[in-house]
């Protein structure tokens, strides 16, 4: 198959909040609306009034615990103020999106508990400083395949189109180093669970201090992923390299499976070819909400809205629950969940003419504090949800960066759903101080490792 590329398409002001005259700015005035009406990052720094603060800096480095220690609820005094179920939907329709109101009216068991909204996204200063340089320089590359002129973290703090966002997402700040162990669990509509224990390891060769584009070699970050249990999996070793440009240099993936005792490539590991372990609930290019090529489909940005999200989600993260607390048939213990009002942007995914792809259309939505993609839903040609996936985030404030606790992805044509970052039961939560460098990626060490 030929691919054709996607023309960049931005469907400005469909959402009332978005910013007029944003279009038109030189680069010198949006590095200089970073230290006005904009946050460090491209959010709106004002409040809207009622129940969305201004930006006042987030939460401030703390990292008097040692590397690894389960992050203390800076809001755990908080109490919700209002709760969204399938009986009161219509009242808050507004600020719910579509997957949201479908999930809450198949589960009536389910709501969203919401509370006081706390607009703690932080970051350390040589990453606002590199946001400004990026504003000054970045620019996609041909097709928006890529993106130049960037490094440390997000590319586009006051972004033109739906590309542009989409490539905050990928490359927003996530540090330099990580290690942790967590579970995955498959979650059958019955209750039943299927689940893996993991080790990973990343190396974001991106956010090195100093390093300046020219420099990336074209690599964002190398992973490696480690079966540990069931004992079935158990060695089993994902190696992944993370290339910027995608479509002139595809990922690098391999994986080593025990019994066969080599470290083989896997030019497949990509696109909607279903991620291990997940019961196919879970393509590769869900994992962290999306990745990858954004080449299958054309990009939309549809501007701004308010709306409930998962947030500050410190209350599911503690290590004093059991993962039996946390995962409840048909969905997540709503009792350990926090929403709050935060403003989104809106990016739209259409898949293009000539390509295949499980998923027609997708929707994501973008907390504008930090671009993760905070909520995903995922249509089929015939414009039918199949899956809504949320990412609930905290501030680890150890290193000032926001990252998921967990990921849930809900299917509604098998009544599954499938959860990642279950560490509650381990000794340690996620360390980003771990010192890994860019050789332990390397297929010789790898190769070493899974002889040991």
């Amino acid at each position: 198959m030929t691919r054709r590329f996607p023309n960049v398409r931005s469907i400005a002001v469909l959402l009332v909040l978005f910013s007029p005259g944003i279009l038109a700015l030189t680069a010198e005035e949006k590095v200089a609306r970073l230290s006005t009406d904009l946050t460090p990052v491209g959010a709106e720094r004002a409040g809207n009034g009622s129940d969305i603060p201004e930006w006042k800096g987030g939460l401030a480095k703390d990292d008097s615990e040692p590397a690894g220690t389960f992050h203390k609820d800076p809001f755990a005094s908080d109490i919700p103020f209002l709760r969204i179920s399938a009986a009161n939907i219509v009242e808050h329709k507004n600020r719910l999106s579509a997957g949201q109101i479908a999930m809450l009216q198949r589960f009536p068991d389910m709501y969203f508990d919401v509370y006081p909204t706390h607009r703690s996204a932080s970051y350390p200063d040589y990453v606002y400083d590199a946001i400004k340089v990026n504003a000054e320089r970045a620019q996609l590359m041909k097709y928006g395949a890529g993106v130049t002129g960037a490094t440390m973290s997000s590319p586009f703090p006051i972004p033109e189109n739906g590309l542009e966002a989409l490539w905050n997402h990928t490359l927003r700040f996530r540090g330099q180093t990580l290690n942790y162990t967590a579970v995955a669990s498959a979650v059958a509509s019955n209750g039943l669970r299927s689940d893996t224990l993991r080790l990973y390891e990343y190396y974001v060769r991106y956010s090195e201090k100093g390093l300046e584009p020219e420099e990336l070699d074209n690599k964002i970050f190398f992973l490696k992923r480690k079966t540990l249990a069931p004992a079935k999996l158990s060695g089993g070793i994902t190696l992944v390299h993370e290339t910027l440009d995608q479509v002139r240099s595809p990922r690098k993936s391999w994986i080593y499976v025990p019994g066969q005792r080599r470290l083989r490539r896997t030019p497949d590991l990509a696109y909607d070819t279903s991620d291990s372990n997940t019961n196919s609930i879970r393509t590769i290019d869900q994992v962290d909400m999306f990745n990858g090529a954004p080449d299958y489909y054309d990009w939309s940005l549809l501007g701004k809205q308010e709306m409930y999200i998962p947030y500050n989600s410190y209350k599911v993260h503690q290590n004093t629950l059991k993962i039996d607390d946390i995962l409840h048939t048909n969905h997540l213990n709503s009792a350990l969940l926090r929403y709050e009002a935060h403003r989104v942007w809106v990016v739209e995914a259409n898949l293009r003419v000539g390509f295949s792809h499980r998923y027609a259309k997708r929707r994501y939505y973008l907390d504008e504090d930090s671009w993760s993609i905070i909520y995903a839903e995922e249509y089929d040609a015939t414009g039918t949800l199949l899956q809504v996936t949320e990412s609930h985030t905290i501030n680890y404030y150890d290193q000032q960066l926001i990252f998921p606790t967990l990921e849930v992805t809900y299917d509604f044509t098998s009544g599954q759903y499938y959860v990642e970052g279950l560490d509650n039961e381990r000794p340690k939560t996620l360390d980003f101080s771990f010192k890994l460098t860019e050789e332990d990626f390397s297929t010789n060490a790898v190769r070493r490792e899974a002889k040991r």
